[in-house]
């Protein structure tokens, strides 16, 4: 295998190929910085964040896909990945998650020390994370944890510390992220059951619309109230009225538990967070 086609496999291993799953840790990562900011955030900062939610991004992916090497080659979905075909080894990625690892910390040393202190507990949760599908029946809430922790250390890396209001917006990404990833896992439910992986799309069973919907309105409510801590406006509640259409949608997609619309209704999310996403920014540049 030459070169460039090595650098296209280890760009498949990282997923910078499917950036869904950063454009998902982007937005709540951005909003975090620009209500810390209360509007436009450190161009430093948002540089270095920018960059670290690609990095971290492929950090989870890369050692997902490690501990997933001898199960992902039984799931539909995940058999053409580069562990699980072969094309690349485990030392090999063993050896990129360890590069990127080491390029991310060195993104966060040019902070504050409470960003680097902070990072070091993402890095960790990162790595339990893939693991956690063997053991517990709800990994997607132990991803929610990891996929919201760039929002305390925003808020830390623009503030110096972290308030309330950066709680309430990470309990808001928390539960919107266990929808959304519940929603994933019901692309794979009959496939995860062969092979034995764990996931609530399995630990809810016949309820999973319902419960999916609980969490939907439970990341909307503290949305709102991190809004209302934060003092926005009106731009912001069309914002919010948006995230609620996008959810309605996603449950009309997720009725038939077909793995199709499932799947549609997990990449729906990206346009709802990114909506609410842009109707904070105009909501600061405009309201003020």
């Amino acid at each position: 295998m030459n070169l460039r086609d090595k650098l296209d496999v280890y760009m498949r291993l990282a997923r910078m190929d499917r950036p869904i799953g950063t454009l998902l840790l982007m937005w709540p990562c951005l909003m975090a910085l620009t209500f810390a900011a209360g509007g436009l955030p450190d161009l430093k900062v948002f540089i270095i964040f920018v960059i670290g939610v690609f990095s971290m991004r492929a950090c989870g992916c890369i050692i997902n896909d490690y501990a997933d090497r001898d199960l992902d080659a039984h799931v539909e979905r995940t058999k053409a990945r580069p562990l699980a075909s072969g094309e690349v080894s485990s030392k090999e990625a063993l050896l990129l998650f360890l590069a990127v690892a080491l390029f991310s910390f060195c993104l966060v040393l040019m902070l504050n020390p409470l960003v680097v202190q902070l990072s070091v507990v993402g890095i960790i949760l990162t790595i339990i994370y893939p693991f956690t599908k063997r053991y517990t029946n709800m990994p997607q809430m132990f991803l929610g944890t990891v996929w919201s922790w760039s929002i305390p250390m925003a808020y830390a890396a623009q503030t110096g510390t972290v308030p309330v209001e950066a709680w309430w917006l990470f309990a808001a990404n928390w539960c919107w992220t266990v929808a959304y990833d519940t929603m994933y896992a019901m692309v794979d439910r009959d496939d995860d059951l062969k092979v034995g992986i764990k996931s609530t799309a399995i630990l809810f069973g016949r309820y999973d619309r319902h419960i999916i919907g609980a969490f939907q309105l439970a990341a909307l409510s503290c949305f709102i109230i991190a809004g209302m801590v934060a003092d926005r406006g009106a731009i912001y509640v069309v914002g919010i009225l948006a995230f609620i259409g996008f959810a309605l949608y996603q449950q009309k997609l997720i009725h038939g538990r077909e793995r199709g619309p499932c799947f549609t209704a997990f990449l729906n999310n990206n346009w709802a967070g990114m909506v609410l996403f842009s109707a904070l920014v105009l909501d600061y540049l405009i309201i003020g």
